[in-house]
């Protein structure tokens, strides 16, 4: 057995061992505003359900180890003192992976991610759309927990309303969790799919990736493509330039000699089996020559 005393680990390296000790853990994809009623989106994985009478969630936008700033999200809360905790199942992983980026606070991560506003009955924040089970909530209490990178700050909300796609309930109209195929978090890049068990999700950009408000409208509209292909496209800091896709065309040329002519349906089908070997580039590469 090797045994750590935490004082003795940096905050990274023990921010680490809990995420991957404590692991899966449930995603809480959580939709603010702020005080001038801008949209806010980012997914939470702190997060679980801690009481049924009053209904009562609990998250936690922990201030950044990087830098010990604190994110949108929890400014945003302490403002409003709302918040719409919107669940994530597999359908949904690289979206709500790809709105975690660290855009500026004018931008809405709803755009970047693909996803559509629905308006709430009773509170400001929006919905997410394709997100199959929505809470709307208040915020009862924040407690923080430091002033250090990594300190959490447990936002204590309790459920007003819940919102339930039909698709997902069975007969006896409760929810059918084989239907919701919900995902989890767990250590580094790994998701857990509750049916299927793990897989990867590479981890957004440092820098700030594309989203998907800024692909072409042949893309970002097909009928090919899912919002978790979508996902995985926006994760780029900039297009390939002229000269990379050039060199890619050459290079497939023996098995793709007609790509030229190729219409948007074929690439798109072509490019989601570079994106199911997790081939973002090459993906890109072939939609844009």
């Amino acid at each position: 057995m090797v045994s750590f005393d935490s004082k003795d680990l940096s905050t990274g390296r023990l921010h680490g061992y809990l995420l991957s000790a404590v692991a899966p853990r449930p995603i809480a994809f959580a939709s603010t505003v702020d005080a001038d009623g801008n949209p806010n989106l980012s997914p939470f994985s702190f997060f679980n359900v801690f009481s049924a009478n009053p209904p009562i969630l609990v998250f936690s936008p922990a201030r950044r180890v990087r830098n010990n700033s604190v994110k949108h999200t929890l400014e945003n809360v302490e403002a409003t003192k709302e918040v719409v905790i919107n669940v994530v199942n597999y359908d949904l992983v690289h979206q709500a992976s790809l709105s975690s980026t660290e855009y500026d606070k004018d931008i809405n991560e709803f755009d970047k991610a693909g996803l559509t506003m629905l308006k709430s009955d009773i509170v400001k924040p929006f919905r997410v759309a394709e997100s199959p089970i929505q809470l709307e909530c208040k915020v009862n209490e924040i407690i923080k927990l430091g002033t250090e990178g990594g300190a959490g700050n447990l936002v204590i909300c309790q459920v007003l309303k819940i919102h339930i796609a039909p698709e997902v309930l069975d007969a006896n109209e409760m929810i059918d969790q084989e239907k919701l195929d919900l995902v989890a978090r767990a250590g580094g890049d790994h998701y857990s799919r509750a049916k299927k068990g793990f897989f990867k999700v590479p981890k957004p950009l440092r820098t700030v990736g594309i989203g998907i408000d800024a692909m072409p409208e042949a893309i970002k509209n097909s009928m090919i493509f899912t919002g978790n292909d979508l996902g995985m496209l926006g994760n780029i800091e900039s297009f390939p330039t002229d000269e990379a896709i050039a060199e890619f065309v050459s290079s497939i040329a023996e098995h793709h000699a007609n790509i030229k002519e190729m219409s948007h349906r074929e690439k798109h089908k072509l490019a989601r089996n570079y994106l199911s070997y997790g081939d973002v580039d090459s993906a890109w590469k072939l939609l844009l020559s």
